[in-house]
């Protein structure tokens, strides 16, 4: 199991703060925020089976924006069950990758 990350990559804490629609700078929100995002890094991680890329479009990062809301909105009760076929299918994109990647000669 991956060891749980300390840092949010760059830039990620804004683009959720923008998906979100929080406008106004305060440290005391981007702590909790950030913390947020952490814990979905860790949670979707674990989901994942390796360490996801949130800095690029994708599904990890999809997951990680509606975790984020989730999480601000008291409801990670009902993330599992309402994003269920959504992180299978990260799951499965990773796997399929990581197939065809073994499969692929090497040049």
């Amino acid at each position: 199991m991956a060891t749980p990350r300390t840092e949010v990559p760059a830039g990620l804490l804004g683009d959720v703060k923008a998906f979100l629609d929080v406008t106004w700078h305060d440290p005391a929100t981007d702590k909790k925020y950030t913390e947020m995002i952490l814990s979905g890094m860790a949670y979707l991680d674990g989901k994942y089976g390796a360490e996801a890329d949130y800095t690029v479009t994708g599904e990890p990062r999809t997951l990680l924006m509606e975790y984020v809301r989730y999480a601000r909105d008291s409801a990670l009760d009902v993330f599992e069950t309402n994003y269920q076929n959504r992180i299978l299918a990260m799951q499965n994109d990773r796997k399929v990758a990581a197939y065809v990647e073994s499969t692929v000669p090497s040049p």
